[in-house]
């Protein structure tokens, strides 16, 4: 199998990953998270999506691509560039609201209808707020994090705070998880 032949890119993709590069943008989503978040959306019809650090859209892009017409996704991010770029991106895409706020404030304050699937790709739904954010999981919904294994881009000590958190998720009775050692080390949890 040949995990590099990926089929079906978004059409936005090529022009994101290039405008991430002229930014100077140094945290973009690896491919394969990305391949695996629009499989993941496509399983669930209708489906409710929260997308925790929109970045410059490259796993917004995924998701969008796996969503079907009666989807709707929220992507939260606290940088007001980014979302700008990501608002050109997507102008045209009316499942998608884009929201520039702290992540943290946004999930104490969401008051709406529960997700399918949490992709946390920001502090906030990860490092803090992570009982919030899995609150707001519908049962069988998909929580997805990504950058779980060491990256040369890490400040010292992150890779302690990203082993504790690796441990809290380990131990708890709500959730179902496979952790996976590939694409920037994943872990995908499930409600139970």
């Amino acid at each position: 199998m040949d995990q590099s032949l990926i089929i079906e890119r978004p059409k936005q993709y090529q022009n994101l990953l290039e405008k991430s590069k002229e930014m100077g943008f140094t945290m973009p989503s690896d491919i394969y998270i990305g391949t695996l978040l629009k499989t993941l959306a496509a399983s669930k019809p209708a489906g409710n999506f929260l997308e925790l650090g929109t970045g410059i859209g490259l796993s917004l892009a995924w998701m969008i691509q796996g969503m079907d017409e009666d989807s709707r996704i929220l992507s939260v991010d606290n940088d007001s560039e980014l979302i700008e770029v990501a608002q050109l991106f997507f102008e045209d895409e009316d499942r998608l609201e884009l929201i520039c706020t702290d992540g943290g404030k946004w999930l104490k304050e969401y008051q709406g209808e529960s997700f399918d699937l949490i992709f946390a790709d920001a502090w906030p739904g990860k490092y803090s707020h992570l009982d919030t954010a899995l609150a707001l999981l519908k049962k069988g919904g998909y929580y997805v994090i990504d950058d779980m294994k060491k990256q040369s881009n890490w400040p010292e000590d992150h890779e302690e705070k990203a082993n504790e958190l690796i441990k809290t998720i380990e131990k708890r009775k709500d959730i179902t998880i496979t952790k996976m050692d590939w694409s920037t080390g994943l872990i995908v949890a499930v409600k139970k």
